[in-house]
């Protein structure tokens, strides 16, 4: 590797609000603390989260970077104190919780994974978040086994298209809502029976099936009392977002006699520990899959990094089909 610059390039959020106040900027490059590496980064993914702290609705947590980014793929830069198992020039990709929309960025090395074995840095950028949430949501919590049904609503997105993926590959029956004919077809070749929820009830198609034994969702509002519609006895449901609200009136009454779970979990405030073991189980398990090829990633778009605001403005209008990630070199 190259010396290291004193000084990279990445993007602020000037003020709260749209896209627009994405600017690009100049700042230190970052200094790894201990058990943690620096990253020279290549893409850096673009998601949800982004969106809600460049709007104000999202802090950073405590300690973290206040630039937006939550993941990445590049080469280790450099090496903090106690780090073990990674050396400088190492190409990585990583969950960051902070700061990943800029040349540089460190995050604790537990949280770093290799490239999966003939994997772009393109495609791995497009992994991290999606894998660790969809992997932490959908078995850890969620506790999906083969023969299941499970249901997935957005399925379009990067984390529907890797929950269809992992879901199946575990031998789950799976079923995938999306708003588009397009949509539908990106599910269906994915493995998923492809719900266009604009035209079908997707409680009413899960009800004929007998349930779903596990439902993730990201929408929430009036999704929740269909939810549990179509949840089958003994059915668990996952919340990972509130797109529609976060508020419902529900019968509670069916909760018990159904014997239903209702949680939820977010990524980015979980405790280091956490995520590191999130991240050891993926290695142990995901990342097979997604070297024999039974999870692919799918990637929509890319931008360079001063047109993250245009990146943004994509996402935001929900016509993309997978992953969307920001070039930085």
């Amino acid at each position: 590797m190259n010396a290291l610059p004193q000084v990279m390039r990445c993007i602020e959020i000037a003020a709260p609000g749209g896209p627009e106040v994405l600017k690009l900027a100049s700042r230190a490059v970052p200094v790894p603390g201990p058990g943690e590496i620096l990253i020279e980064i290549a893409f850096a993914g673009v998601n949800r989260p982004d969106a809600l702290q460049r709007a104000g609705a999202y802090k950073a947590p405590p300690g973290a970077s206040d630039l937006p980014g939550l993941e990445c793929s590049g080469h280790v830069a450099a090496l903090g104190p106690g780090v073990t198992g990674w050396a400088v020039g190492d190409p990585v990709c990583a969950l960051l919780p902070g700061g990943g929309y800029a040349d540089y960025a460190t995050c604790p090395a537990a949280h770093a994974l290799p490239v999966p074995a003939g994997l772009s840095l393109r495609d791995a950028a497009c992994l991290p978040e999606t894998c660790f949430t969809v992997w932490s949501t959908v078995v850890m919590r969620g506790g999906l086994t083969a023969g299941e049904r499970f249901l997935v609503h957005g399925g379009s997105s990067g984390i529907g298209t890797t929950a269809i993926q992992i879901a199946r590959a575990l031998g789950a029956r799976v079923w995938a809502t999306a708003g588009s004919a397009e949509k539908c077809v990106a599910c269906a070749a994915l493995g998923a029976t492809a719900i266009n929820y604009r035209e079908a009830d997707f409680a009413e198609i899960l009800r004929a099936e007998g349930g779903a034994n596990l439902i993730l969702d990201m929408v929430g509002g009036s999704y929740i009392a269909r939810n549990i519609k179509a949840l089958a006895d003994d059915g668990r449901l996952v919340f990972i977002a509130f797109l529609e609200g976060a508020k419902a009136e529900i019968n509670f009454a069916q909760v018990m006699l159904r014997r239903l779970t209702l949680t939820g979990a977010t990524l980015r405030p979980q405790s280091d520990i956490a995520k590191a073991e999130i991240a050891r189980q993926l290695r142990a398990r995901v990342w097979p899959m997604i070297e024999a090829g039974q999870v692919k990633v799918i990637h929509d778009s890319s931008f360079a990094l001063e047109e993250a605001a245009a990146a943004h403005a994509r996402m935001e209008t929900s016509a993309h089909i997978g992953k969307i990630v920001l070039r930085l070199s």
